[in-house]
């Protein structure tokens, strides 16, 4: 009972710390909520929320909490989600919208988004060094990279030509449905199937993506005049955003051998 107690313990522990980004957006969300749309001192709420970030990250790095390599793949990241941003957010698309104003902006995207999406590569980057986790019959990495680029242009050319998106899910059924994960806990070693796992992310990520538009960070149409839950559908549209980022992480962070078999690289 002992040993279930200190699993469990360290298990959320490292969760925990390896969301930390994601964690302190969510609270800084919540606190900066009262701010609406008014200037202070001659910046605006989405200003202050991009200030927040920049001294996170930094912070991450100082305290050595992250590593150089683990920040240089968040940063792709970040740049490959802030052009879909730009492009969903145009009026003629208009995805969803940020219905507060901002000094730091790009087109329509202030500049802070880039960084929701940095918590998401944050927190792969940290899970697998804080887990010490490894892949066995993970797929080649061109498989994966082709999924992970193709699931990133759909975001936006399903407005143009059909929306290939089942299509996706099942490549990602097929090539992943051997993949396992192993991690460290308590100097034991246990290994899941990696679907099931992305499967829980994407939920959690849903879970904060309401807990954001609740406190007006980004708005979906239906919700500009009342809030409601983000539909379920959105589930499928963070799984695939994950292989995204879980690719990129993957190739830059560890090295995968002609069996299948993927171990993090030395930091």
């Amino acid at each position: 009972m002992v040993k279930i107690i200190k699993s469990c313990f360290e298990f959320s522990y490292k969760a925990a710390s390896a969301a930390l980004f994601g964690i302190l957006l969510l609270i800084a969300f919540a606190l900066t909520a009262a701010m609406g749309s008014q200037e202070y001192f001659g910046f605006f709420r989405y200003d202050y929320l991009l200030f927040y970030a920049l001294i996170i990250q930094v912070s991450l790095l100082y305290l050595k909490l992250e590593s150089w390599a683990e920040a240089k793949v968040i940063a792709l990241f970040h740049l490959l989600a802030m052009g879909m941003e730009i492009f969903l957010t145009h009026p003629h698309i208009a995805s969803w919208q940020y219905p507060q104003p901002a000094v730091f902006k790009l087109l329509t995207v202030p500049l802070f988004a880039g960084f929701m999406y940095s918590a998401v590569g944050s927190f792969f980057a940290r899970s697998l060094r804080l887990y010490q986790v490894s892949f066995s019959y993970l797929p080649r990495f061109g498989n994966m990279l082709c999924l992970a680029v193709l699931s990133y242009l759909n975001f936006m050319t399903k407005f143009f030509v059909p929306d290939i998106r089942l299509f996706l899910f099942a490549w990602s059924v097929v090539i992943f449905w051997k993949t396992k994960l192993s991690f460290q806990l308590q100097n034991h070693v246990i290994q899941l199937p990696m679907l099931p796992i992305l499967l829980i992310l994407a939920f959690l990520i849903w879970i904060a993506e309401n807990i954001s538009t609740f406190y007006q960070i980004w708005l979906y149409p239906s919700q500009v005049d009342a809030w409601h839950m983000v539909g379920w559908g959105k589930l499928g549209s963070w799984y695939l955003l994950l292989l995204l980022s879980l690719v990129l992480v993957l190739k830059i962070l560890g090295k995968r051998d002609e069996n299948g078999t993927w171990l993090l690289k030395k930091l």
